[in-house]
């Protein structure tokens, strides 16, 4: 008999149930779903895997599908996001979980293998480490994947790589480039829960200091825009000309890491590569320069060039390591590297969230529908998936906006303006 569950106590479930219950009352447009899928049952009969960071908001979104009718099999995307009463609560909740807090490297696979073991029809992916397993390790099971859904940057970037070479085996929609997503999760969330995160790991102040955002995407957009709101002095670091102007316009002073890496007191690098920062950088840094990764894989800050160069390190305070460089000045690491908001913080506000789980759910249910008929290929949600997770956010918030008359449609739309 095949195992369930692999968690790291089941006796925690009680504060995961109560963080599950706080999140469900802040996340109206899942709500609405919820009582959609609870009537239609879409999933019937469908298997669900999903991969995303493990906590309350993902949950929630676990819940929601099985609401749905589907058989949910949930693991973490970051051996150090997963909460371990939230997983044991969601194994009461009738999920299928393996995953744990701290994973080493050949857990973290190994839960990723027991949820695509669960045989799924459909996946959900944050960073592409459940797509890559069954396009190399679990090829058996993909003729029964109807396709996925995609939940960042990261995984998407991975995903049009492989369409390019022609080795995607499925259709793959893109949430992250929805409307609904960057433009709240992106620059919204990140920015709040990096700097919630930074905050209450090393209990320092932001106001004064000279802050080094490396990447100008949308995530990058709201971690310096935050920062500025809090009374930090913004550097922008970026490879893009037009990103670069940007920044620029927005009132940030952007220079080449080489430069930047001498003014910095804090570093958060949110570009996707590897090797932004490293072992040139470290040697003209600032003493007490506090280094955090806000991209999803650990490999933006080298750390093995930062181990390589020091004379000594030691763990100063939960989630915080001390690199002793030769001359004595100190680096500190955050969070191994890994993503400060969600490996030393709860991730992105409910709120946030509510409207990129509400793309999910909502394009898997496409995905059931239509998958069949799509090209193995990566496609945006569709604009009426976007558009009606925002009417709905707009109608929890009591807001409503204008309507176009027919005539003023006829004018915008239209060409017989002379008429």
């Amino acid at each position: 008999m095949k195992m369930d569950y692999l968690v790291r106590d089941i006796k925690l479930a009680p504060s995961g149930h109560l963080k599950i219950d706080w999140v469900k009352e802040h996340m109206p447009v899942l709500n609405e779903i919820r009582k959609e899928f609870e009537k239609t049952k879409p999933f019937a009969g469908k298997r669900i895997a999903v991969s995303i960071h493990l906590e309350a908001k993902t949950a929630y979104l676990g819940k929601v599908l099985k609401a749905g009718g589907a058989d949910v099999a949930i693991t973490g995307s970051n051996p150090l996001s997963t909460q371990d009463d939230v997983a044991a609560a969601l194994v009461e909740d009738g999920l299928k979980v393996f995953a744990w807090y701290n994973a080493t490297t050949e857990e973290y696979f190994d839960h990723l293998g027991k949820v695509l073991d669960t045989e799924p029809d459909i996946v959900i992916d944050d960073g592409g480490d459940l797509v890559n397993m069954l396009h190399n390790e679990k090829t058996h099971l993909l003729p029964k994947i109807i396709g996925g859904c995609e939940e960042t940057t990261t995984g998407v970037l991975r995903l049009r790589a492989m369409e390019k070479e022609g080795l995607l085996k499925f259709p793959m929609i893109a949430v992250n480039d929805a409307y609904c997503k960057y433009l709240f999760d992106n620059r919204y969330g990140t920015g709040e829960s990096v700097w919630t995160g930074i905050m209450r790991t090393t209990n320092l102040i932001v106001a004064g200091k000279t802050v080094v955002v490396a990447g100008y995407g949308w995530c990058g957009k709201g971690i310096a825009m935050k920062a500025k709101g809090l009374g930090a002095k913004v550097i922008v670091t970026e490879i893009d000309p037009i990103k670069a102007i940007e920044a620029h316009m927005d009132g940030f002073t952007v220079l080449p890491m080489d430069e930047a890496a001498k003014y910095g007191d804090v570093f958060i690098t949110v570009t996707g590569c590897k090797d932004v920062i490293r072992g040139r950088h470290y040697k003209v840094m600032k003493n007490g320069a506090l280094l955090a990764n806000a991209g999803h894989f650990d490999v933006e800050i080298n750390k093995p060039e930062l181990l390589e160069g020091a004379k000594g390190k030691r763990v100063v305070r939960q989630n915080i390591e001390e690199f002793e460089m030769p001359d004595g000045r100190k680096i500190y690491l955050l969070a191994e590297g890994r993503l400060v908001n969600l490996a030393a913080g709860d991730g992105h506000p409910a709120e946030i969230m509510d409207m990129s789980f509400a793309l999910q759910a909502l394009s898997a249910k496409y995905i059931l529908e239509e998958g069949k008929k799509l090209e193995k290929k990566v496609y945006r949600v569709p604009e009426e998936i976007d558009k009606k997770v925002a009417e709905i956010k707009l109608n929890s918030m009591d807001t409503s906006i204008d309507k176009l008359t027919p005539e003023q449609e006829e004018y915008l739309y239209g060409w017989k303006h002379g008429e």
